[in-house]
């Protein structure tokens, strides 16, 4: 029964698809007839005009071949253009569809950059990309409404409905936020190649750093934009960590969580996002190396804490290199937040110290973040805004 019901599905489909194709085909030939009247009423108007000039005793050129091969020209040219008419009126009536039909159905729309180009490699550059799509933005919102309405199926939630756009604005971040952990919760490791999930991923990071833009220098809902991006790091970092353990599917899921570092590290470009990350991967550094230093090396679980150590201490170099002196000269920086995260690297270095005599290239890495970030503060004018314990505790 429901292989036919599938067949009878996609006979109607078919039979859709061929009346509206017969329509646009139609009208193409309305179309065609009617200018075709037009050019022969105004050309019998012209020889009416002309008749008296002509002389009654003269008869009509006998047909050649050059007459011959013009009209032969001019019926090739007619069908070319029905041609191209009947297919624009195939895509005009695709594209009226498309709104309707991405409610129901969404898909998947092409990704025009290159979001994962630069994927775990160092780069001084910050590569910007302008070149979000308005299309782009209604589909991923689309899409998080269709998320939304399945979540709140459940009868007794009672739906908040939002009084001004500042508040409908807050419920699209937090909306977007809950799509991209998710979305980076559900896929599997074999997945992440798969390109839905690069296109969605993408258009939620772009979205959430757009929305970000247009409310921060507003400056309301503080506390609630901050508890909302608090929430996206802690959950992204956590999933960022949860590799697998040391068997078979150790390099995939690998694989896998260096997509959900490159997410955070494309998050990190916005300073208010940024910063935050930093603050709390340093102190995830902290608490892992707490962790190992009382953990038996032969446990099943030191090979993935030692994966999420590493992952740790690259995200925050990437994040130095790549941002910290366009946020200096933007002067996007929160001093109070900067010398809390460089003073918790610090921190962190001390307790990489602790595990030196187990692993010395923590504190080799850490080190040379540390050095990153000097290098970048003194490039900059950030050395003369910091409190003096903080600055000689860097170059010390």
């Amino acid at each position: 029964m429901q292989e036919r019901g599938k067949m009878e599905t996609e006979n109607s489909k078919k039979s859709e698809s061929s009346e509206k194709l017969k329509m646009a085909i139609a009208v193409a030939l309305l179309k065609s007839k009617l200018l075709l009247q037009k050019n022969n009423s105004s050309n019998n108007h012209n020889t009416n005009n002309g008749a008296g000039a002509v002389s009654s005793s003269a008869d009509p050129p006998p047909p050649n071949s050059r007459s011959d091969d013009h009209d032969s020209l001019k019926w090739k040219r007619k069908a070319k253009e029905r041609k191209r008419e009947i297919l624009r009126l195939q895509e005009d009536l695709k594209l009226a569809e498309d709104g309707m039909q991405y409610d129901l159905f969404p898909q998947n729309a092409a990704c025009k950059c290159y979001f994962y180009d630069n994927m775990g490699i160092l780069s001084d550059k910050q590569l910007e990309d302008r070149r979000f799509n308005d299309v782009l933005r209604r589909r991923f919102l689309r899409q998080v409404r269709i998320k939304e309405r399945k979540r709140r199926r459940d009868a007794s939630f009672k739906q908040h409905v939002p009084g001004t756009n500042s508040d409908n604005e807050i419920e699209q971040l937090s909306s977007s936020v809950d799509f991209l952990v998710e979305l980076c919760d559900a896929i599997s490791p074999t997945d992440v190649e798969d390109q839905a999930f690069k296109n969605w991923s993408h258009q939620a990071v772009d979205f959430i750093l757009m929305t970000l833009k247009s409310m921060l220098p507003v400056g309301d809902n503080r506390e609630i934009i901050e508890g909302i991006i608090s929430g996206l790091v802690m959950r992204l970092l956590r999933r960022t960590c949860n590799g697998s353990h040391a068997d078979d599917s150790q390099h995939t899921e690998s694989n896998a969580c260096f997509y959900v570092q490159h997410l955070i590290r494309k998050l990190g470009s916005e300073a208010y996002v940024g910063q935050r990350i930093i603050l709390s991967v340093s102190q995830g550094i902290c608490t892992a190396a707490e962790s190992l230093l009382f953990m038996d090396p032969f446990d099943d679980a030191f090979p993935n804490m030692h994966n999420c150590m590493y992952m740790m201490i690259q995200l925050i170099q990437f994040l130095v290199s790549d941002y910290l002196l366009n946020w200096s000269e933007k002067e996007d920086l929160e001093m109070g937040l900067f010398e809390d995260w460089v003073s918790s690297l610090l921190h962190a270095r001390k307790a990489l110290e602790i595990l030196e005599s187990r692993n010395g290239l923590y504190v080799l890495y850490i080190d040379r973040v540390i050095g990153d970030v000097a290098k970048k503060a003194g490039q900059s004018s950030l050395l003369q805004r910091l409190k003096p314990n903080v600055c000689s505790s860097l170059f010390s």
